[in-house]
């Protein structure tokens, strides 16, 4: 349905990196452009980075503002609560130290169980809920996740991702470069994420969030429980046909559960589509935000709602 999108107008450069204290600790983000508020959540080990390609475009109707979530990129990582609740707070925390009241909320993986948390608390902060590739819609996901709930993951960790190891895969990531190939997206970012852990912080943050949403048999943190309150407020759910971290059919299965949703597939996309097609990526979230209307928190509609009684 969209194809190059707004994303071609140009090349854009990213923000600069900021930085501010909460709770005294260090949190960085980027932001840039002017106009309603969209929030980019990345997923685990990733960073702000992971939204390189489309910031700019954004920028250009909305402010934009991508964090590096605690225990991420060069946010702090402190021995603390990594759940998906101290997650939604810290990015509630964030808007209002920078001045913002509310907005719409995008999240990419762990960052899609952060949107949804955020939104379920703070209902009055979310305007809309874009979910990427999410995590909390299902009990699958990739055996290399499920891996670091598992005792003693703490001790092989620092080993793989060792000087010697890393520096293996940079070998290989040569030859493939050589042989005139390019490795896709999910290679390159998994590849990332992986370098990331090679810091001890990161490590003990990526361990500590992994086993508060999953346990060696998936994910045990499931919102599908809840998805009927999104009917308060627009949402969009944006996966990649050929996810191998997260399986499609957990997008679709949720947009069939949450009343009046709208579900995208991205042929031939992995776990980051934003990435894999970010013209595309740019053009259906643009055209989402241009033809919806941001939800206005209504108590009475919720306990309609909680309570069992419809909302209309």
């Amino acid at each position: 349905m969209f194809t190059n999108g707004n994303a071609a107008r140009g090349v854009h450069q990213a923000p600069p990196l900021q930085e501010i204290t909460l709770h005294g600790r260090r949190v960085t983000y980027r932001t840039a452009g002017s106009g309603p508020l969209v929030v980019l959540l990345h997923g685990i080990t990733g960073t702000n980075d992971t939204w390189r390609t489309v910031i700019g475009p954004l920028a250009e109707r909305h402010t934009v503002l991508a964090p590096d979530l605690l225990g991420h990129g060069g946010s702090a990582r402190p021995h603390g609560d990594y759940s998906l609740g101290a997650y939604a707070s810290g990015v509630r925390d964030l808007l209002l130290a920078l001045g913002h009241d509310r907005g719409t909320f995008v999240g990419h993986s762990l960052g899609g169980g952060v949107a949804m948390q955020a939104a379920y608390q703070f209902p009055e902060r979310c305007e809309r809920l874009v979910l990427v590739s999410s995590g909390g819609l299902g009990r699958e996901v990739s055996a290399l996740l499920r891996a670091a709930t598992l005792p003693g993951s703490e001790v092989v960790l620092p080993l793989l991702t060792s000087t010697r190891v890393l520096g293996a895969g940079r070998a290989v990531a040569r030859l493939i470069a050589r042989a005139g190939l390019r490795p896709g997206a999910d290679l390159e970012e998994i590849a990332r994420g992986h370098a990331s852990l090679a810091d001890a912080g990161a490590r003990r943050a990526f361990v500590q969030t992994v086993r508060s949403i999953m346990d060696p048999g998936g994910q045990r943190i499931d919102a599908r429980d809840r998805l009927y309150l999104a009917q308060v407020v627009p949402s969009l759910i944006i996966w990649g046909e050929r996810d191998p971290m997260i399986p499609a059919a957990h997008g679709r299965r949720a947009a069939q559960e949450m009343p009046d949703s709208r579900f995208e597939l991205f042929e031939g996309a992995g776990h980051f589509p934003q990435l894999h097609d970010p013209g595309r990526f740019v053009a259906v979230l643009e055209h989402f935000l241009a033809t919806t209307q941001p939800a206005h928190y209504d108590e009475a509609r919720l306990r309609a709602l909680l309570r069992g009684e419809g909302g209309d």
